[in-house]
């Protein structure tokens, strides 16, 4: 099964109301509370983080790829496709995108609105928002601090996609991220290159969200982080010192690839979007029964319910 815990389910009729036997101002409130729960659970909205494995059209001989990249076909594109439509998420953070082109081959523009960063790199960031959500998106310019400087080197890092989604009276502040791998678990005070440069871009999202606690905007980072985060990493506790967060994935381990590994993959909610999270509801959608030789992801979509007030 592709889950982390049983589905939660709603009952919108269940509460065991017995309106009839009420005096008319009891049933009249009863029968508004009926009305209402159906319409609270439809706000609910499915957010998800899913890093595609060098999504791109470019051929394998193209000099900005590294020789390991994927080359995929027309079939990996339609099981990728077939992926996504069964995921059926609302709001989708993708990583390791080359391109719309690339993207709606996999999130078909009849269904989706695409978004992604202008980097001039093959793995970019980008957002897609299934049209009948309802949602609103405003594109703020791009976190371009997350690719730090990196003298001598020709891999430039990626910079951070910052959205702005709205519903009915309702906003939330998505900031988009991949960062760089190679640091997954060392210590602050680790001299490793990869880790120096994790440690950068972990100080720009700091400043993210203390410009979102000043603001009191809801908001979610959600994507690569290529950390372990847990509340226990000195990287999590120093973005815990800035704000109040929710780390959906702690307490979890993900059944992605090897039973028992921690996730690098994660979704942090802040402010009040702390309190929409509907708890229980992180899920990881295994990419099984997929027909043999077919090159979809090295990663699972990771998954979160939130419902909007």
């Amino acid at each position: 099964m592709p889950f982390l815990a049983p589905k939660s389910r709603l009952s919108p009729g269940a509460g065991g109301f017995s309106c009839h036997a009420l005096s008319l101002a009891l049933s009249l409130l009863c029968s508004l509370i009926l009305l209402l729960s159906p319409a609270q659970a439809s706000e609910s909205l499915k957010l998800t983080s899913w890093n595609m494995d060098w999504l791109t059209l470019r051929p394998a001989s193209d000099h900005t790829l590294p020789p390991d990249a994927p080359t995929r076909t027309a079939a990996d594109f339609a099981a990728l496709r077939h992926q996504a439509h069964r995921l059926h998420s609302d709001i989708l953070a993708f990583e390791e995108v080359d391109s719309l082109a690339a993207a709606q081959l996999v999130f078909p523009q009849d269904e989706y609105d695409l978004y992604i960063t202008p980097d001039p790199i093959p793995q970019k960031v980008g957002l897609a928002i299934r049209r009948t959500a309802g949602l609103s998106v405003t594109v703020n310019p791009e976190i371009t601090a997350l690719n730090i400087p990196q003298p001598g080197h020709h891999h430039p890092l990626r910079g951070g996609m910052d959205v702005t989604l709205r519903k009915g009276a309702s906003s939330l502040r998505l900031l988009i991220v991949h960062l760089k791998t190679g640091c997954w678990a060392q210590p602050l005070a680790a001299r490793k290159r990869a880790c120096s440069l994790l440690y950068q871009q972990f100080h720009v999202i700091e400043d993210w969200i203390l410009d979102r606690v000043d603001d009191g905007t809801p908001f979610a980072i959600l994507g690569d982080f290529n950390r372990r985060l847990t509340p226990a990493d000195p990287l999590m506790q120093n973005l815990q010192n800035d704000a109040s967060l929710t780390l959906t994935t702690a307490g979890f381990t993900s059944p992605c690839r090897r039973s028992g590994d921690l996730f690098i993959d994660h979704i942090l909610l802040g402010n009040q979007a702390r309190d929409w999270f509907i708890p229980g509801s992180l899920r990881v959608m295994l990419l099984r029964n997929v027909a043999q030789g077919l090159t979809l992801s090295d990663h699972c979509p990771v998954s979160v319910q939130i419902r909007l007030p």
